[in-house]
């Protein structure tokens, strides 16, 4: 007697791939693109249960309560790095694997950070750029020769420092969660200070701190007090790291000149914020991690951890996985 063939595997894709990863996946398995079910809790409830894989945008969360929703998942995939925003314990208890694509925007990230250096150091190119050509020549500065801070050692800050020697900076830093002594720093060639030191000495301070809730407002007053005066300011971490009245009034009195942040939180500097109607900071929408090539990295990461997943035998897959970020006990500190 023949047995009705069970339906393909669904992927179910909030977040596009590239269009040959996605040719090589759907080449492999049933998928979905459905980019829109982001922006409707409900109806991706109902999508999501016949699905054996998702890839989500870092605006979905993924709880306890979603994977309720999701009895056949073993897989969750993200484009990006970070955790915070999945219950990685509930993925763990329902053997559901969590994928992210973790290194693929680290030189992307990187080399956003140095452009911004380059621009707030050389403030005429920016009126330039926004269509003044006769504006004021801007006495700008040179990287070669000045003092970088290196605020956290997440892997973009691997790759930045790299970027920075090459161009003549001295490398000075500071994680909260990296003791001064930890072979990382020699590795880097960044040399370990306390914080208070490494205000007080660095001409610019680039910012790819981990995240995690301790460390909400760490950037406060306290921290600002004690600024080189002049100091401009880049970052890719999240800007709930920053205490907005402390920074507000840093980017007024001259403490720091300039600041230019990726990616930060809704209503960090909306109106009726310290830093609304300040001329001196710049913010732009999570631009260093998207570059065609990061996006390439990380759609080909994602298809074959995905196609990985789903091809190995069941019980194989529910004995070995739990989420590709690493296990609680071995992770950072910054973000365990």
């Amino acid at each position: 007697m023949f047995h009705t063939p069970v339906a393909a595997t669904d992927i179910l894709l909030l977040e596009r791939l590239v269009p040959e990863a996605l040719a090589w996946l759907e080449a492999r398995h049933s998928v979905e693109v459905r980019p829109e079910l982001a922006t409707d809790a409900s109806l991706l409830r109902k999508s999501v249960y016949k699905a054996h894989a998702v890839v989500l945008p870092r605006k979905v969360v993924v709880t306890r309560e979603f994977l309720d929703f999701a009895p056949m998942l073993k897989a969750v995939a993200r484009m990006h790095a970070g955790t915070d925003n999945t219950d990685l314990e509930a993925c763990r208890d329902r053997k559901v694997r969590v994928i992210q694509a973790t290194t693929a925007n680290v030189r992307s990230n990187a080399e956003y950070l140095l452009a911004s250096l380059l621009l707030l150091y050389r403030r005429g190119i920016g009126s330039s750029l926004i269509g003044d050509r006769h504006a004021d020549i801007r006495l700008g500065r040179e990287l070669n020769g000045s003092t970088v801070g290196i605020f956290g050692l997440a892997p973009t800050a691997h790759t930045l420092a790299l970027m920075l020697h090459s161009l003549g900076a001295k490398l000075i830093g500071y994680d909260p969660a990296v003791h001064h002594t930890a072979p990382l720093w020699g590795r880097l060639q960044v040399q370990p200070v306390s914080l208070r030191d490494m205000m007080s000495q660095a001409d610019a301070i680039s910012v790819q701190m981990m995240y995690a809730s301790r460390y909400n407002g760490f950037v406060n007053d306290k921290v600002l007090a004690h600024c080189k005066p002049g100091q401009v300011w880049v970052g890719t971490s999240r800007s709930l790291l920053f205490e907005p009245d402390a920074l507000a009034r840093a980017l007024t009195d001259g403490r720091i000149e300039a600041a230019m942040f990726d990616g930060a939180e809704a209503g960090f500097a909306s109106r009726g914020s310290p830093l609304h109607e300040l001329g001196n900071l710049f913010l732009t929408p999570r631009l260093g991690s998207h570059t065609r090539e990061s996006r390439l990295r990380a759609s080909w990461y994602v298809a074959h951890r995905i196609h990985e997943t789903l091809s190995a035998p069941q019980h194989g897959v529910l004995d070995s996985l739990g989420t590709d970020a690493a296990p609680l006990d071995r992770m950072d500190p910054v973000i365990r």
